[in-house]
């Protein structure tokens, strides 16, 4: 919901290939002479600094499709899963962009087949009926009581329940692997806990952040390619795409179920790089690639508040809404005059039990809230409202076509503190930050054993 205040505003808003052609009558052409490396722990490969390339250049144009292990990935995969990704986004998507974009999508493509495949050898197959009870739960959060609309949905955008459905498969077989072969192995002590509740205490008052990540692991060979992976993302994102829906198709962390979210965190638990750069975001700011060790991270700031502190936009609310209204055709002198009268009728009300004795005298109408939670207000309001004492009303705002407004705080429920986290939290939380660092080595590992033939 976007708000125009009549105030100054209050925000700051992806084979190489040599044709054999014959070797008889090649013609042996002059190239500059190789510089001869030695290898080196910078450079164990002993790569030249000048080489000479044969064929294409551009990686990311060298296939389409893909075999894994016999399992074959095609076009229309692919498609249909760009199409999950790019639904959500206001502008089109560029051309060299979407190429780049396809060719991560392979690579998810071929990371969810390798779940599927290591949970189905591991005998964790996961059923149709698991599946279809997820998908379905989806399509209700999504649609309400239409649930079968997701399927008109999916194929209207080039999509398809099956390729969703594959995707849900694909998560499924993973939470079911990691709860065998690395939740059991990954033990927390009391004392571990219990330092981090102490330490939590001592930062009563400070900071904490809930963040969203898109995590993109990286080698020194493959740098280049995942940063230009990771600016793509962003730039989809700054045009409207879901944060949400590309965290689920590209973060390799483990929080990609969850959509990237990270839940609440404190800086000293962040790496380094982003704790640097969450300091000075605001909700609902968007920052990246930023380089970490192992790879880049895109971050976006869902919430902010203080440890142990009572998060004011769980404040229960008592408003009253004062609004005009405004005749088809009226000429912009006529409602410049009504809003004049208006607003000096705000200027001199007193409280809330002033409205409606002269509401109708400037033909003004009042419609009064009393469980209203500031969360649920658009962060403009918010912001202003949460500044407002008892009485006190927020700028005008609107327009002639939608009525001009403004509302006064009548009353304010603030939450009490928030207690320090349950043990069980705590402990719960360091457990999934190392779930997630094995779960990495866990699919590299895959990758590896993997037999893998690009079309």
């Amino acid at each position: 919901m976007s708000v125009k205040l009549f105030s100054k505003s209050l925000l700051a808003k992806t084979g190489t290939a040599l044709a054999a052609a014959g070797l008889l009558g090649l013609v042996i052409m002059p190239v500059a002479a190789q510089t001869v490396a030695v290898p080196t722990a910078e450079n164990p490969f002993g790569l030249p600094e000048d080489i000479t390339i044969f064929g294409k250049t551009d990686p990311d144009r060298r296939t389409a499709t893909a075999v894994v292990n016999g399992f074959v990935i095609t076009g229309t995969d692919i498609d249909q899963r760009v199409a999950l990704v790019t639904a959500s986004a206001e502008a089109p998507v560029a051309e060299d962009e979407l190429l780049r974009l396809r060719v991560q999508v392979l690579r998810n493509l071929i990371d969810e087949t390798l779940k599927v495949q290591a949970a189905e050898a591991a005998e964790l197959r996961v059923t149709p009926d698991e599946v279809e009870k997820t998908y379905q739960q989806l399509a209700a959060q999504n649609f309400g009581s239409e649930p079968k609309k997701m399927d008109e949905y999916l194929l209207s955008i080039g999509s398809s329940p099956i390729s969703l459905k594959r995707q849900i498969e694909g998560e499924i077989a993973w939470e079911n692997l990691l709860r065998r072969n690395i939740m059991p192995f990954v033990n927390v002590s009391a004392e571990e806990v219990n330092d981090v509740l102490t330490r939590m205490n001592e930062a009563k008052g400070t900071d904490e952040y809930r963040l969203g990540e898109i995590y993109l692991s990286a080698t020194t060979e493959n740098r280049a390619t995942v940063l230009k992976n990771a600016q793509s993302i962003i730039e989809q994102l700054q045009q409207g795409g879901s944060f949400v829906a590309y965290a689920r198709q590209f973060s390799e962390a483990t929080t990609a179920v969850v959509g990237g979210d990270l839940g609440w965190v404190r800086l000293g638990q962040l790496p380094a790089q982003i704790a640097a750069v969450a300091r000075t975001m605001q909700p609902g700011q968007l920052n990246g690639p930023i380089e970490i060790p192992g790879g880049f991270s895109i971050v976006y700031l869902i919430n902010k508040r203080q440890v142990l502190m009572a998060d004011p936009n769980e404040a229960v609310l008592s408003l009253k809404q004062i609004s005009i209204s405004f005749a088809p055709g009226v000429t912009e002198a006529a409602a410049a005059a009504k809003v004049e009268q208006f607003g000096a009728y705000i200027e001199g009300l007193r409280g809330c039990g002033d409205v409606e004795a002269g509401a109708a005298a400037v033909g003004a109408q009042v419609v009064s809230n009393d469980q209203i939670k500031a969360a649920n207000l658009p962060e403009q309001l918010r912001a202003i409202i949460l500044n407002l004492q008892i009485g006190q009303t927020t700028p005008l705002f609107g327009g002639v076509q939608e009525g001009v407004r403004v509302l006064m705080v009548c009353g304010r429920d603030d939450p009490e503190d928030s207690g320090a986290p349950t043990f069980a939290a705590v402990m719960d939380q360091i457990e999934q930050e190392r779930v997630n660092k094995r779960a990495q080595r866990y699919l590299r590992d895959l990758r590896n054993d993997a037999y893998i033939e690009y079309n």
